[in-house]
């Protein structure tokens, strides 16, 4: 950098950094194609997982990954979890009967608590 001369030169818009001994990662181009019809291509590290799905950065419709040979890949079909709600995880430690019981209790309970609180007021 000595020998090359600062004067007259816009600093910040220029690097004098040049691109010897610069090395890319490895890269390879993934082909999706979009509900219309039209192809987009997006690069990925060459060690990444490819989704089979990406959004057109340009149109923001979704693309379905094509292979080589520019047919549609199959979709891996992911089985999805379904949320437990509380009324299962309830009914996996008691019976339904256990339950009506409990309830029935309960309520037993409530009336009587209000039945008191009505006379001594």
């Amino acid at each position: 950098m000595a020998d090359r001369s600062l004067r007259g030169m816009r600093l910040g818009t220029q690097s004098l950094q040049s691109e010897e001994g610069v090395e890319f990662s490895p890269r390879k181009k993934s082909v999706y194609k979009a509900t219309d019809g039209t192809t987009f291509e997006v690069m990925f590290s060459s060690d990444a997982e490819v989704p089979q799905q990406w959004l057109d950065a340009k149109t923001g419709q979704e693309g379905t990954l094509l292979d080589d040979n520019g047919e549609l890949v199959e979709l891996d079909e992911v089985d999805v979890k379904v949320p437990r709600s509380h009324w299962d995880m309830l009914l996996e430690r008691r019976t339904r009967p256990e339950l009506e019981e409990l309830l029935q209790e309960r309520l037993d309970f409530l009336r009587a608590r209000r039945g008191q609180q009505k006379i001594g007021a």
